[in-house]
């Protein structure tokens, strides 16, 4: 089974990221043929700082690595690397209805929330579609927000499918696993535009006042708890092991509980958790050009994938 999924480097990670999709990637890479790609080209719809735009394209590779995504086992390239994809954007345009892209929720969305209208927003599933045919993927995991745009590539291919000849392999959606909303330190969804985040690599002091600035109710130390309501427990069960959280719990419900010492233990969870991939993230980022080789590598992979698909697109609608 053919995986494909594409990171946006519009930030530094956190753990949003990481319990929404990372570790999934992470899990399936070992089991199945995965193309991991760093979609700088669709970031380039938020950030509009150059230095910026490569500062988070290194430190999304660096994080990905770290983490234990091995470029052996996976295809990890860089968008921007491959340029067939967007000429293929501009054949799959070609027929792509209006009314397909108008009716998209995150588009939608977006204009609601005041972020600017700009041509690259409206067409960013057709960019999506063609990341996504272009490697002949069999599925996508994507979290329950973003199906539409896997619907989105399907009605796109099967029209060019219908309207050429057979050239566009199907793909289907792969529903992550629904994990609870992990909370920022706001209480909100954990969101880089919501300035809530804990960073996943974040050590040290930095850990600390990011732990310590959650968000927590002004009920005295004494008095009874609900855990499932407190954005302390959320993220701590995130982390530990079900006896512990049960344990934790237990404390909530009982009372006499004073929050402080949830988030120390919280500080301790991530620790464990994230300590050797910091060692290791150091390790890695101390080699120079160890990561240009990993993302030219990843390149020089898909690339055949990718000029055989786009050939057979040019020669269907006649641009052979």
């Amino acid at each position: 089974m053919r995986v494909l999924s594409g990171i946006q480097p519009s930030g530094v990670l956190h753990l949003g990221n990481y319990f929404g999709a990372i570790r999934q990637h992470l899990d399936l890479h070992r089991q199945h043929d995965c193309y991991y790609f760093i979609a700088d080209y669709h970031a380039l719809t938020s950030i509009r700082d150059r230095v910026l735009l490569h500062q988070y394209t290194c430190d999304v590779a660096l994080d990905y690595l770290a983490l234990g995504l091995d470029p052996e086992k996976a295809v990890f390239y860089r968008q921007s690397d491959l340029p067939e994809v967007t000429e293929l954007q501009w054949i799959l345009t070609s027929v792509t209805p209006m009314g397909l892209l108008e009716r998209c929720h995150s588009y939608k969305d977006k204009i609601a929330r005041g972020i600017p209208f700009d041509h690259g927003l409206f067409a960013y599933p057709v960019l999506m579609a063609a990341d996504i045919l272009i490697v002949n993927a069999d599925v996508v995991p994507v979290g329950q927000d973003q199906k539409q745009h896997i619907e989105v590539t399907r009605d796109i291919a099967q029209k060019f499918n219908n309207l050429y000849s057979e050239v566009f392999v199907i793909p289907k959606d792969m529903i992550r696993e629904e994990t609870a909303v992990v909370p920022g330190v706001d209480g909100q969804k954990m969101s880089k535009s919501y300035g809530n985040t804990i960073e996943i690599f974040s050590e040290g002091k930095a850990l600390k006042q990011a732990v310590m600035s959650i968000v927590t109710d002004c009920a005295p130390v004494e008095a009874p708890k609900d855990p499932d309501t407190n954005n302390v427990y959320n993220l701590l069960k995130l982390f530990a092991a079900k006896e512990e959280t049960s344990e934790w719990a237990e404390k909530f419900r009982k009372g006499g509980l004073k929050y402080s010492d949830v988030k120390k233990r919280l500080i301790e969870l991530i620790n464990l958790e994230f300590g050797e991939a910091r060692e290791r993230r150091k390790e890695i980022s101390a080699r120079k050009g160890f990561v240009e080789d990993v993302l030219a590598s990843g390149v020089n992979r898909v690339r055949p994938i990718a000029r055989e698909t786009l050939s057979r697109a040019r020669v269907a609608c006649g641009l052979d």
